[in-house]
């Protein structure tokens, strides 16, 4: 129990760091879970997507105004302008609903290392590209973005299920293909979360039948408490970098992280093969 809560706060780190700057939660996983143990329920996928419920809290309490669409404080155009903001979120979230729920299950048999490394690197060199390319911004805040623009970028958070990819990599990437600027690109994606993690940590609950010991919902608890505290200071982290510098940084960590994951498995397989 005391080893499985260790593991735990390990996880949260790494949920609570990972799943906000793009460079794969997946990845990320793979690779402290065979450092840590790929065993127990911190290995289980109730806990791995479950877990995320309290990064998703982070988001909530960092940008609670923004997404209120009943504070007192806000004049009725901008209320009008939050629901706005709402809707195009549920717009953007539909194609990754319709194609996830269909999906689920299959997508499980690609949660490999050979897939995550291949991504990893593929999506790190889009980055350095993109950038190098990103010139023109139309859209610069959130009420500029239009229904299609954002259903374009729901388009792109299709391409996260593919393990190794980067649910924030991916949406962020496309809403600068399509002509963000890097903050809306990167504080859309964090509003995406929101549903779609809350909904993929809602399936695998109930897939598992609530059925958790009171050990294993202390386990869970643990680390989603980290994964809150963590994914604040990772998300204020990011919304300062992108004012003043680009992704590229990110694009290079992802190689070297892809090139990492290949050594690693390609030395366990050449030693005990």
């Amino acid at each position: 129990m005391f080893l499985e809560i260790i593991k735990s706060i390990v996880l949260g780190v790494v949920e609570g760091i990972t799943e906000w700057l793009p460079i794969s939660s997946t990845g990320h996983m793979i690779l402290v879970n065979e450092f840590i143990g790929n065993d127990g329920f911190t290995a289980s996928d109730l806990y791995l997507y479950v877990i995320q419920l309290g990064a998703i809290l982070a988001v909530v309490t960092l940008y609670f105004h923004k997404l209120n669409p009943f504070s007192p404080s806000k004049t009725a155009e901008e209320k009008s302008n939050t629901w706005k903001m709402w809707f195009k979120v549920i717009i953007a979230c539909i194609p990754a609903a319709a194609v996830g729920l269909v999906l689920d299950n299959f997508m499980e048999h690609f949660e490999i290392w050979q897939v995550v490394s291949a991504t990893l690197i593929i999506y790190g060199i889009a980055f350095i590209i993109v950038e190098k390319k990103h010139k023109k911004t139309v859209v610069t805040d959130m009420d500029g973005m239009t229904y299609k623009t954002a259903f374009l970028i729901g388009l792109f958070q299709v391409l996260s299920i593919i393990p190794g990819t980067s649910r924030s990599g991916a949406t962020i990437l496309g809403a600068m293909l399509i002509g963000c600027s890097r903050s809306v690109a990167a504080e859309f994606s964090f509003f995406l979360a929101i549903p779609v993690m809350f909904g993929v940590s809602l399936l695998k609950i109930v897939k598992s039948g609530l059925a958790m010991t009171g050990g294993e919902i202390a386990v869970l608890l643990t680390g989603m408490a980290v994964a809150y505290v963590v994914s604040m200071l990772a998300i204020k982290f990011l919304m300062n970098y992108v004012r003043k510098h680009d992704f590229k940084l990110f694009g290079y960590y992802r190689i070297a992280l892809g090139i990492v994951v290949i050594l690693y498995f390609a030395l366990w397989i050449f030693v005990f093969a």
